[in-house]
């Protein structure tokens, strides 16, 4: 038997995935590189966004119709958030919920014989030391919790991932010390929202950032997103975790929108003075930060001055990344009864971001050029040459180096999105 799976969506989801392969590596069944060598394909969903629903729909339906000798089973999101559309687009597909993935060779086996298996429903499993496979020995990643704290309007993922669930701190250690040893220098620690970390159990992300960072090897440590509500309580802290040299200067810190008005109609449970006073903290004591932020354009209430609110805040605290998306009704989220914006004017306000995001991230970049970066060299490029990061974890593209190596280079030219560099 062997099984294709085809991902979608964020780190997590990534993860989730690697934990499905590792269940049936375990299991004797062989996971193969394409559909067409394949006797099972798992889609393993995102739903966040109506685009990716709309892909991940589409790959449902065209995997049946193309390949009607294989089967098909859906994983992710969608099974939980959407179970009657997925019946419907997919009356003879099987389901392994985000929360079942310990049973994934169980739905294999028996849809395999011809079964309908839908394994669903809501668990405190851990998904920390299991079986995992992956094709990339360099980034290991670890799901440090599950779940949320937020009652965002905007969102439907809580509805898949369900409450806090925080994994024990000895056992995250334990796995990042196993895949350091197996060779991975890049520890990535995810969860749909990492600064809630421990807030169901009494342990703290700051001493988790600490314990991973701490332990013996040459690697570096990516901090996944931080809801800003649940920093408040433990800034300092996390600031002092992150200021260790192994820990790489990035913190991931959405936004969504400029204005205390759209904030407190989003239930984001936070203000933009407290937001400002977060970023300023962490500037003054990284310099060398990098800030990524996510931006939802035209969310139903956004007026033009919302919008310019947040057009002047992103002018003041010029983060290098920008995540932009545009605002679209999600099964089940609260906002999804509020009459939308006209398309016209939400393509306007996102094309106006657009611009000044790249004018934004260009700017800070090309404040890089002819500095000298130590990189930690993580994959090759798509065409040619490697793409290593540096320690505020801007991708750089070097030449003739070895995958998985640190190297000291010189930035030569920047863009919106990457640096140019040459070997020292």
């Amino acid at each position: 038997m062997k099984v294709y799976i085809q991902t979608y969506g964020c780190t997590f989801n990534k993860a989730d995935a690697q934990i499905i392969a590792g269940v049936l590596n375990e299991n004797d069944i062989d996971i193969v590189d394409s559909i067409e060598e394949a006797d099972i394909v798992i889609v393993n969903t995102c739903y966040v966004k109506l685009p990716t629903e709309n892909k991940v729909t589409y790959q449902i339906q065209q995997l049946q119709e193309k390949y009607p000798d294989k089967k098909v089973i859906v994983s992710g999101c969608m099974v939980e958030i959407d179970p009657e559309k997925l019946d419907k687009i997919g009356p003879n597909v099987s389901w392994i919920g985000p929360h079942q993935l310990n049973k994934s060779a169980d739905v294999v086996n028996a849809t395999y014989c011809g079964e309908v298996i839908r394994e669903c429903g809501f668990s405190k499993e851990s998904k920390v030391c299991v079986p995992k496979l992956t094709d990339d020995s360099l980034i290991h990643i670890i799901q440090i919790c599950e779940g949320c704290l937020g009652a965002c309007t905007f969102c439907c993922t809580r509805f898949a991932r369900g409450p806090l669930n925080s994994y024990p701190i000895a056992d995250i250690v334990e796995e990042a010390r196993q895949a350091i040893e197996d060779g991975a220098c890049e520890i990535q620690l995810t969860a749909q929202d990492t600064a809630a970390f421990g807030r169901d159990s009494g342990e703290k992300l700051s001493d988790l950032i600490k314990e991973v960072a701490n332990l013996d090897g040459d690697f570096r440590v990516r901090v996944g997103m931080m809801h800003p509500k649940n920093i408040l309580n433990d800034v300092d802290e996390i600031i002092d975790a992150m200021k260790h040299p192994k820990v790489y200067n990035f913190i991931h810190l959405p936004i969504q929108s400029g204005s205390d008005k759209v904030l407190s109609e989003m239930r984001r449970g936070h203000t933009i003075e407290q937001y400002l006073d977060i970023v300023s903290k962490f500037k003054s004591e990284i310099p060398d930060l990098t800030l990524a932020v996510d931006i939802i354009v035209g969310y139903p209430t956004e007026t033009d001055e919302d919008f310019d609110l947040t057009v002047e805040l992103l002018k003041n605290i010029k983060p290098s990344l920008i995540h932009l998306s545009k605002y679209q009704h999600r099964k089940g989220a609260i906002s999804s009864s509020l009459r939308e914006i006209p398309r016209d004017v939400m393509k306007k306000r996102s094309k106006f971001l657009s611009e000044i995001k790249s004018e934004i991230t260009e700017e800070e970049n090309k404040l890089l050029v002819g500095t000298t970066q130590k990189v930690l060299v993580l994959e090759k490029g798509s065409k040619g040459g490697f793409i290593a990061k540096t320690d505020s974890y801007i991708p750089v593209i070097v030449d003739d180096v070895e995958l998985g190596s640190f190297v000291d280079v010189k930035i030569t030219e920047a863009t919106a999105t990457y640096l140019k560099s040459e070997l020292l």
